[in-house]
């Protein structure tokens, strides 16, 4: 396919751009911005870090607190799509849906104005009876409908805001902690934060079924035809412990191991539905969300499925059915980590498949590799030029070690002088013999046939006569689709997550498709590699994921990241204004910049300077300047919940289940805790009930219980099957138990919002009724999942992270009080072993500081990761002086004084990457 440039691509310069002497700097621009003058900086030294600001506009989304308040008005219905109805490798009349697509695509014909619209028309047609892969459900179902939900901001996230925090005072000295060694200079002037888009854009984290995620982007945001790129990493089969990740800080994930299964509701409930049918569900989990992938994709974008031997024929029928077999662009083989044991021939490699949504229209740069003995096949360079110009070829021996010959000694291949385009072609002498093209033309002028001979760059062969192509005329070759360097490894990097992708993987394919400021997707985040080589090559991005682990450790991995300054063209408008590309040559004459001269047949023919190639993955650096990732915000799609009356006049269910599944799921949960009505508490105690029952008449409640002595009656609430319950329902069951005089209120649910878990701890004082919450087993939803269902210790009631706030004994520079949080700890409740365990503050995965939470939107300041080095890279990366107890500090349990709100918030992240939040308010712990 011929190769093209999309709009802000590089583009070679005029003849004469590049610069005759080796090493010279030549700054070039990939958009239509003119270039900055850039100062000359030497190497070494201390380095800044700075981020890069996007451009495209931002649309503001509503923060998780006000979810309560969502306006009926803006809630959509579920969006209904249908599929393609031909249903048969054959049209077939007597289909009365196929029919009529028939006869419209007739009528079409028949009415179509000009001769373009009537061959639209006429392929669509001929699609309809085109070859396609059926399967189990397919001609069944003719279309299918997606809840629109819209999406809640939970968090804001900033390294460079984490930094700023932290630099404020040394924690024991009381003096002015100088994170850098700079005097009063902030740490803005020494870090380059995150790349600024333009209006505010900030990338997104989403925690959510894709499918949904994906249909809201549509709906609510209006983004269809604004994604450049779409890389998909779907689970490559049917197998429930392949494909997810149970746990934080370990990858040993094993199918068929109970402990290995994500007990995570809202991934038990997407492998229960995805796989039902086996291979024939994952398909129609595949065709669902490539069709919305497609609705996403502007014109000129690309779309990429990444999958292994096992379904890659499946996956590619599928491709064609959605995208059009027309819009195929190529099967990418890719080297994985390592050979996987088979019983006959051990599997190296995978597989990438590659559709545009219009070929015609496709944003394309081509990339290239740097050339190399090993990388290029000797046969074609079988020939060497002696220093006395003679030549002779490659013996046997020096073809299988190229590298062993004199340096002198220069390698060529002999190219083809002639073409089948016509240019004259008379006789031609050289060393005085005359040479005709056989039935074909001359690839030049005669004249270029002289200057070649005079810069003896042709040789006689027998009776034809030849151009000599050295293998240094150009340092770098064009890249094919089979990508044998990509395997990731101990070597290369450090893998946190079982089905980790190779970032080299990634980032080609988003080189080749998309250029900086463009919007890249990815429906599913894993370990967030997509989200870390866009926020590395200045795209925007989208990343979301059904399961809390892989968003915990996506989160780790980029708030700690640090990335190359590729320099600007035009810093006002971010990387949409295009990168500097220069270029340039190390001491041993090797080319290493973004612009690489390429002598050609023609350049030397026509007597012009060599033809310049831009490497897109070459761009100019700042080397005394590192760069931080962005600020980005975590969101979630999360059933708007709603009151009696307002889903009577929405005509809304708090959830996607059916009356009927919610009647099975609250049936199931009162016979649970009816058959174990012993509530562990933390702390070794028990909460025991009896003449546990089911309600009459209640709005909210679902159940009643007494105490073992019956002297107290307990309301009881379940949560929601597939989802937390939110702080609407608790704040009306409370409400509603208090005016039945009920003595307490317990919450059993598999989930709970992080706000409702504060509601409910709060309750007492607020609402006037003490209320509990009880997190049941997620064996309770897994069903048929779990080889056994234990009838004991279904529930258990899970206390909030312990935290100290302590006012210190110092005074912020204005006087103000400056407060401390200290972690103490966090019971975490283990389903598999049915065990409570007490962690350390200085022993969880991750805990995040909000000084001043507002209720709805959790905004940290303060990020620690104990136990690890999570920080290491950017300590490492400014070269510069700072106090090392900053870095310590962000491994443990205290936080950094700071200047408090009116609340402040503290989340902890649990191994299974869980979300408990606890919210202190400040003039509580200021009283003595």
């Amino acid at each position: 396919m011929p190769s093209r440039k999309g709009t802000g691509a590089a583009t070679p310069g005029k003849p004469g751009a590049v610069p005759e002497k080796p090493g010279a700097a030549t700054p070039r621009k990939t958009g239509a911005a003119a270039p900055r003058k850039a100062a000359a900086r030497k190497g070494g030294g201390k380095k800044s870090a700075r981020d890069y600001r996007h451009g495209a506009k931002a649309l503001q989304r509503p923060e998780s607190g006000a979810q309560d308040i969502f306006p009926a008005a803006k809630r959509k219905p579920a969006a209904a799509l249908r599929y393609d109805s031909s249903l048969a490798p054959e049209m077939r009349w007597d289909e009365a849906a196929a029919r009529s697509e028939g006869e419209k695509h007739i009528a079409e014909i028949l009415a179509a104005d000009t001769l373009e619209q009537a061959q639209a028309a006429a392929r669509r047609l001929k699609a309809m009876s085109a070859p396609f892969l059926n399967w189990a459900g397919k001609a069944e179902r003719e279309g299918f409908a997606v809840p629109s939900l819209p999406l809640f901001t939970h968090e804001r996230l900033s390294t460079h805001a984490v930094l700023e925090t932290l630099k404020r005072r040394h924690p024991k000295r009381g003096a002015t902690l100088q994170l850098f060694g700079e005097g009063d200079k902030s740490i803005g002037d020494k870090i380059a934060g995150a790349y600024a888009h333009l209006n505010g854009w900030q990338n997104r984290m989403i925690l959510g079924d894709s499918l949904q995620v994906m249909n809201s982007l549509l709906q609510y945001e209006n983004l269809g035809g604004g994604v450049q790129m779409i890389y998909m990493d779907p689970p490559y089969g049917i197998k429930f412990g392949s494909n997810f990740q149970p746990f934080v800080r370990r990858r040993d994930v094993k199918d068929g191991d109970d402990e290995s299964i994500s007990r995570e509701p809202e991934m038990v409930q997407a492998y229960r539905d995805t796989w039902e049918l086996g291979i024939h569900s994952w398909l129609t989990y595949m065709r669902d969300r490539l069709l919305l992938a497609r609705d996403l994709l502007a014109a000129s974008g690309s779309c990429f499925v990444q999958i292994s031997d096992e379904n890659v024929h499946h996956v590619r029928e599928v491709m064609d059915e959605v995208f059009g077999a027309e819009n195929f662009v190529s099967e990418i083989v890719f080297r994985k980590t390592s050979n996987l044991t088979a019983d006959f021939l051990p599997t190296s490699s995978d597989f990438i498949l590659w559709y545009a949504k219009d070929r015609a229209l496709m944003k394309f740069h081509r990339l290239f590799e740097k050339k190399s003995f090993q990388n290029t096949a000797t046969d074609s360079f079988g020939c060497v030029e002696l220093p006395d110009g003679s030549w002779r070829r490659l013996t046997s021996e020096e073809k299988m070690m190229p590298a062993s010959l004199p340096k002198e000694w220069r390698l060529f291949a002999l190219a083809d002088l002639t073409s089948s385009h016509y240019y004259e072609s008379p006789p031609f002498e050289f060393e005085g013999v005359e040479y005709t093209p056989k039935n074909r033309y001359w690839s030049t002028s005669i004249r270029g046939l002289e200057r070649l001979a005079k810069a003896k760059r042709l040789a006689a062969v027998g009776e034809t006569l030849r151009y000599k192509r050295y293998f240094n005329d150009f340092s770098v070759r064009l890249l094919n689709n089979v990508w044998g360097d990509t395997g990731a490894g101990t070597q290369t990097e450090n893998r946190i997550y079982v089905v980790q992708t190779s970032e080299k993987v990634i980032q080609r394919c988003m080189l080749m498709v998309t250029d900086p400021g463009d919007l890249v997707l990815d429906p599913t985040c894993g370990s967030g590699t997509t989200a870390f080589v866009a926020e590395q090559w200045g795209r925007r991005w989208i990343t979301m994921d059904a399961s809390r682990v892989p968003l915990a450790l996506a989160r780790q991995r980029l708030l700690t990241a640090t990335f190359p300054y590729y320099r600007l063209m035009d810093p006002q408008r971010g990387p949409a204004g295009g990168f500097v590309y220069e270029r340039k040559q190390n001491r041993k004459g090797e080319e290493v910049g973004g612009l690489v001269p390429h002598i050609t047949l023609r350049s030397i023919a026509n007597n012009e300077p060599p033809a310049t190639e831009v490497l897109v993955d070459r761009p100019a650096e700042e080397s005394n300047t590192c760069r931080i990732t962005g600020p980005f915000c975590v969101e979630a799609v999360l059933p708007t919940p709603l009151s009696p009356d307002m889903k009577e006049a929405t005509g809304l269910a708090e959830d996607s289940a059916s009356d009927a599944e919610k009647f099975d799921h609250f049936t199931r949960m009162l016979e649970a805790l009816k058959q174990s009505p012993e509530l562990l508490v933390s702390g070794g105690k028990n909460l025991q009930l009896a003449k546990v029952r089911a309600t009459a008449k209640a709005m909210n409640l679902h159940a009643e219980a007494e105490s073992k002595d019956g002297k107290e009656r307990f309301a009881v609430m379940f949560g929601p099957a597939n989802g937390a319950v939110s702080e609407r329902a608790i704040v009306d069951a409370i409400k509603e138990a208090r005016n039945k005089d009920y003595a307490r209120l317990l919450v059993v649910a598999v989930a709970i919002e992080p706000q409702a878990r504060a509601t409910v701890a709060q309750s007492e004082s607020t609402l006037g009724r003490p209320a509990t919450y009880a997190a049941a087993s997620t064996d309770l939803v897994m069903g048929d999942l779990l080889k056994n269902t234990r009838s004991s210790q279904l529930f258990a009631i899970v206390a909030l992270p312990d935290i100290s706030l302590e006012k210190t004994a110092e005074k912020a520079e204005d006087g103000a009080d400056l407060w401390q949080v200290t972690l103490n700890g966090l019971d975490s409740f283990d389903p598999t072993t049915m065990d409570t365990h007490s962690l350390k503050g200085d022993d969880v995965p991750c805990w995040m500081l909000d000084t001043d939470y507002d209720g709805q939107c959790f905004r940290a300041g303060q990020i620690f990761f104990p136990r690890t080095g999570a920080w290491d890279k950017i300590r490492n990366s400014i070269r510069a002086d700072f106090d090392e107890a900053v870095w310590e500090r962000l491994r443990g349990n205290v936080s950094a004084p700071f200047i408090a709100g009116e609340q402040i918030a503290v989340k902890v992240l649990d191994e299974r990457g869980n979300e408990l939040l606890v919210v202190k308010r400040v003039e509580e712990e200021a009283r003595p």
